[in-house]
């Protein structure tokens, strides 16, 4: 029995949540008395050998450029190749865009028994079984995973990572990449901005800020925390703000250290998407909004009064830092 942690990349480059795959992979080893191996789909500019400071021994590569984009078939017929090229019988994604996508066809493909959404370590006392969120992470699970080859997609944000030393050999795969059945004739994405799905600081706004005119003391706050910015389905719907920023059921579902909701009074749907996140505060002048009741720290008052002052603060504590 063998771990292989799917390392998740985009644009050449290895994303936050497989670092954390990795160290939750490799901690299923250990705790199984096995090793854990990484692959890595696509070309990467990270220098994939300095990932043995993860715990792992072996990264295999499947260097096509075809993989540089995500295409979920192509995607998962590559991954079940691989598992059986290596012998692995546990597989780890990220229960992320690319993970939610490809790791459920993995499973159809290896007739592999799996569970998404895992937040803690499995436990093996008796079978193997998996704890996982479930009803918008409201509520847990624990799933039993029966079959010979099992697949763990772990949620972002839940397990730390950690690292000492080490070097990983490197080892391309000789394996045959089927062609895509959809063509991609246009990429439009996003620059000059923190991705949401990778920031560790969200700060997010609602219709409490009356208007797109006043966004700029969001911005300004932003800024000084260096955070990504988000808002609520009802700011994307009027367009006060661009789509690719709502967050909730619908919308980005993220998992930050640190969100701060603005103005937004916390509906269910919205809530569904950033539960996971570490610490949430609320500033919102309604001391009777829903989101209070999720929050860790909550402002009543006026957010046109409280966030330039707390602007203004952090503006201090990072000019004399």
């Amino acid at each position: 029995m063998s771990v292989l942690i799917i390392i998740d990349q985009t644009e050449n480059q290895i994303k936050k949540s497989s670092y954390e795959a990795l160290t939750y992979g490799v901690s299923v080893a250990h705790q199984l008395g096995t090793n854990a191996d990484a692959l890595v789909l696509g070309t990467v500019k990270d220098n994939l050998s300095e990932l043995g400071k993860y715990g792992i021994k072996k990264v295999y590569t499947i260097s096509n450029t075809i993989l540089n984009i995500v295409d979920a078939q192509v995607y998962a017929a590559a991954i079940a190749t691989a598992t059986t090229e290596t012998g692995a019988n546990i597989l780890i994604f990220s229960h992320n865009q690319t993970g939610k996508a490809v790791a459920a066809r993995v499973s159809a493909r290896l007739q592999a028994g799996i569970v998404t959404g895992a937040c803690s370590l499995p436990d093996t006392t008796n079978g193997f079984v998996v704890k996982k969120t479930v009803f918008s992470g409201k509520a847990f699970a624990n799933v039993s995973i029966n079959t010979p080859i099992k697949i763990i997609a772990i949620n972002p944000n839940s397990f730390h990572t950690s690292f000492k030393e080490g070097i990983a050999d490197v080892s391309e795969l000789n394996i045959t990449v089927a062609s895509p059945k959809i063509k991609v004739i246009e990429v439009n994405k996003i620059s000059g901005e923190v991705p949401l799905t990778e920031a560790d600081i969200v700060v997010s706004g609602g219709r409490g800020l009356k208007g797109p005119e006043n966004w700029g003391i969001l911005l300004d706050l932003a800024k000084e925390l260096g955070a990504a910015t988000a808002c609520s389905r009802p700011v994307g719907d009027a367009h006060w703000r661009p789509h690719h920023e709502h967050v909730g059921q619908t919308g980005v579902q993220i998992a930050p250290n640190l969100y701060i909701a603005i103005g937004i009074s916390g509906a269910i749907q919205h809530l569904a998407g950033v539960n996971r996140s570490k610490v949430i505060v609320v500033i919102n002048k309604d001391p009777e909004a829903p989101f209070f009741k999720a929050a860790d720290y909550g402002i009543v008052g006026d957010a046109f009064e409280i966030v330039p002052q707390l602007t203004e603060a952090i503006r201090k504590i990072n000019t004399n830092a």
